[in-house]
Parts: C-alpha cells; structure tokens; sequence
C-alpha cells in the first residue's frame, strides 16, 4: 500500500473553485499597503510548509515599486523562507499523520511526495537544493524531509543555498533594469531557473568525477 492510500486523499483541495486565484490575488494586494514587507516575510515562511502561493509574487511587486529595496525583500524572502522550511521539516518529523497528511492533500501533491522519497534515497542534498531554487513545490521537500528523516543540516545547507539564489537573482534583474523586466521574469523564470539549476548540477559531477 503506498503512502497516498489513506481517507485523506479523497478531499478537497487547494485548486478547487478558483481558491488558487483568489489566494494568488490577495497575496498580491499587500503590495499596496504598509504591510507589504511583513506579508512578505509570513508568506515566505507560509509556503515553505503549507501555503500555495510563492513569495516571489508579492517579492517581484513589492519590488519593482521601490526597486532600491530589492535586495531587502530578497533578503527578509531568503529568510523567512529557510525559517519556514524547518517548520515543514518538523512537520514531517513529528505530525505527518495529523497535519502532514492535510498539507499534502490540500496541496494535491500525493504523487510528488512519493517521488521525492525516492530522490531522497538518491542525493538528498541535490534533490532539496532543486526545490529550493527552481519551481518544484519546495514545501513538499521540506514536509518529505522530516517524514524521511533526512538530516536537518542537509536540508538547511541545500535550503540556505537555494532560496538565496533564487530572491536574489530576481532582485538583481529588477534593481538593475527596473519594472521592465517584470514581464521577462513571469514569463521565463521559471525556465530560466531551471536551465540554471541542470548547470549546476553539471558543475556538481565535473568536481566529482574530474578534479
């Protein structure tokens, strides 16, 4: 029996009647408000471990209003978003089967979660430093890590490498060439980031196998 197959699979979840939208347009809204920052922080740290919406949304507004700022909401996303992987972390160690459970379910990722375990058995690191840093559901690999007892540090190292990169280069391009840039970002990104991510990879197995 695999780990999916439990009464939790059969609800609701996160992508039902348009909840995704309305959660990506509310997220969205603290950008006007004094508040922003502050969202911005609880969101980063929220999506590493159960919300749906990535911080980078509201970083990406928030920046291209005061792009001098850029890389203090790339900061307080890196932060808040290592803080609330060790959340997820802990709720894969100690409360999978009471809220772990729901998370994943909600989410809709039972698929993913028992794909992970497998990357797991493989690197660990690599497989959570990919999470981190391209657009695969970091939370499911911050839940994942704590079911499967991965090593806290591994985690942490991989994470505090990971999210960084990924706020600080979106920082970078808006500081530099200003609200612009914004529809490059939403449109290649993603893509982007995962290009960069198999050439790190690469860079990984180079220093393996040849130095």
């Amino acid at each position: 029996m695999g780990i999916k197959d439990n009464k939790f699979v059969k609800g609701l979840h996160f992508y039902s009647f348009g909840l995704l939208r309305r959660l990506y347009d509310w997220v969205l809204s603290w950008a006007e408000t004094k508040y922003g920052t502050l969202a911005l922080g609880l969101n980063a740290f929220a999506e590493s471990s159960f919300f749906p919406i990535p911080p980078d949304v509201l970083q990406i507004a928030l920046s291209v209003g005061k792009p001098k700022k850029s890389f203090w909401y790339a900061l307080i996303a890196s932060i808040f978003s290592v803080v609330g992987g060790v959340f997820g972390y802990l709720i894969g160690y100690f409360l999978f089967e009471s809220v772990g459970k729901l998370i994943i379910n909600a989410l809709g990722y039972w698929e993913y979660f028992e794909i992970v375990g497998k990357w797991y058995a493989s690197n660990a690191f690599l497989a959570i430093l990919g999470a981190a840093f391209t657009p695969i559901p970091y939370k499911v690999f911050t839940i994942a890590a704590g079911f499967w007892k991965i090593s806290l540090l591994v985690m942490l190292v991989a994470s505090v490498i990971g999210r960084p990169l990924r706020f600080f280069i979106v920082a970078t391009l808006i500081y530099f060439f200003g609200a612009k840039v914004k529809v490059f970002i939403d449109k290649y990104f993603n893509w982007l980031s995962l290009l960069f991510f198999v050439l790190l990879v690469l860079g990984f197995v180079v220093i393996k196998y040849l130095v």
